[in-house]
């Protein structure tokens, strides 16, 4: 009597669920805004929401805030932005898995590379405008990939409509909360990479978070399977 074989695993399967690894990806966008806003002029390059916000003060000339660098991370953010849609046409139909790993390896490189020039030239005219460029390249690259992902309540950098689900179809509200959990996790994960961040940047410098966030993005790149 032959003994059956078992079916062989999926390899989509392999690895951390997206949830986990869309929760970590979170964390990394609250130290990446962490290192725009209080290291680079007040600046997000992972949130756009308040990136448009925060043109408007430069642009009404409130002190603090600057139209260049601000419009310099609108246009490189979506210039990611554009070519993740590129790639989600090209692979978003293959492996979802393969897709997903190729995208955050890009994102540690380029948060990698950041790192890089703020360890080696941190008051260089220019450095500015590079970190700039290079986080919010990246984070428009990721967010076009995580649009297409679709998981629910995860985009990793604008929560106005996670909180708005999480009181909205609350218990409290007109459901029964159970999406709440997903969606305070999302909160809270924000939350903890903001604060993590913002205390790295002041007293550590800008290298260490932007060094931090690429780690993080890379091994994510590693372990992330392409189930939800």
């Amino acid at each position: 009597m032959t003994t059956p074989t078992p079916p062989a695993r999926d390899p989509e399967t392999r690895g951390l669920r997206l949830v986990t690894v869309l929760l970590a990806l979170t964390v990394v966008s609250g130290l990446i805004d962490a290192v725009g806003y209080l290291g680079l002029g007040r600046v997000f390059t992972a949130n756009m929401t308040g990136n448009v916000v925060v043109l408007g003060f430069a642009a009404a000339g409130a002190p603090g805030f600057s139209v260049p660098h601000t419009a310099a991370s609108l246009v490189c953010f979506l210039l990611g932005a554009v070519t993740g849609g590129r790639v989600a046409a090209r692979r978003g139909s293959g492996s979802r898995r393969r897709w997903a790993r190729l995208i955050l390896a890009a994102e540690a490189v380029l948060v990698g590379a950041s790192a890089a020039v703020a360890f080696a030239w941190p008051g260089a005219a220019g450095t500015r405008y590079a970190l700039i460029a290079l986080t919010a390249y990246a984070m428009g690259l990721r967010n076009a990939t995580v649009r297409k992902l679709g998981v629910p309540d995860l985009t990793t950098t604008v929560l106005t409509m996670t909180l708005t689900g999480l009181a909205a179809e609350s218990r409290l509200g007109e459901g029964t909360g159970d999406r709440s959990p997903r969606r305070t996790a999302s909160v809270l994960a924000l939350a903890v990479g903001a604060c993590l961040g913002a205390w790295l940047v002041l007293h550590h410098g800008l290298g260490v978070p932007l060094l931090l966030a690429a780690l993080v993005s890379g091994a994510m790149a590693v372990v992330s399977s392409g189930r939800e």
